[in-house]
């Protein structure tokens, strides 16, 4: 999405506050012993309070109102009843939502409980990865040089990035291009980033693998070496400037 006006911030600022407070909340609500599903019905009725519909619902008729995944498993986890948080579990929760015609998307990755898998430096990592791509963001920037910045700084840390993953568009529906804004440079991607253009970035760092396969649920997406895995995720607009960041409530860099 461009921006052209006022009134389509406000709308956008209205739908990345919700999502952004909803994974704030989840999180905080999120501990050892509960299913996923038991966290995502409290997110679910979080959105539904706000009058915001879930987006990966709605487009793609997702089983559960967010997304939730653990320890080996990238993103789309399905929320399940079976599926019990453990102590020190890596925990990934995607919230993406549209209200009033206008969509936002957040994730966070974190530990649960003690860090007994040693894993919160991958967290810290991906978050401070994120923060600082953000922050290079500008009209006119190549979106490959973004790319190879989040794996440069994955390698400098010990780790890797999934390269079939990446960022997107977004606005008027949940996915938009500029499309593919992924975590390597791509050297045949020759596009920039607009000013104005609503994106969401994303960082994909793994401790093992470098791409995500996606098992027999149809949703659920795993490390094609095993290992590890965490995302983070602000809808931003992009300026001349630090670009403006929608979802900035969820608390990811607090």
């Amino acid at each position: 999405m461009i921006i052209t006006n006022e009134e389509e911030i406000a709308g956008l600022k209205m739908i990345s506050d919700i999502v952004a407070s909803t994974l704030k909340q989840m999180h905080a609500f999120a501990r050892p012993g509960m299913s996923t599903k038991e966290l995502d019905d409290y997110g679910g009725a979080l959105l539904s309070e706000f009058g915001a519909r879930s987006a990966p619902y709605l487009v793609y008729q997702f089983p559960g109102h967010t997304c939730i995944s653990i320890n080996n498993e990238v993103c789309h986890g399905i929320p399940s009843d079976k599926k019990i948080i453990q102590e020190g579990d890596l925990l990934n929760i995607d919230v993406s939502a549209e209200l009033n015609g206008y969509w936002s998307d957040n994730g966070s990755s974190f530990v649960v409980g003690r860090d007994i898998h040693q894993q919160q430096h991958l967290v810290d990592t991906s978050r401070a990865i994120l923060k600082k791509a953000i922050e290079a963001i500008r009209g006119g920037v190549k979106i490959n040089e973004i790319g190879g910045f989040i794996e440069n700084e994955a390698k400098r840390n010990g780790y890797k990035v999934i390269k079939n993953l990446g960022g997107h568009g977004i606005g008027k529906s949940l996915h938009e291009q500029p499309d593919g804004l992924l975590n390597y440079k791509d050297k045949l991607d020759q596009r920039r980033f607009r000013k104005n253009t609503v994106v969401a970035i994303e960082t994909f760092i793994t401790t093992n693998s470098s791409w995500a396969v996606e098992q027999p649920d149809g949703f659920t997406l795993v490390g094609d070496k095993g290992g590890f895995a965490v995302q983070h995720e602000h809808t931003i607009i992009v300026t001349d400037d630090l670009p403006i960041i929608l979802t900035e409530k969820n608390g990811v860099w607090e």
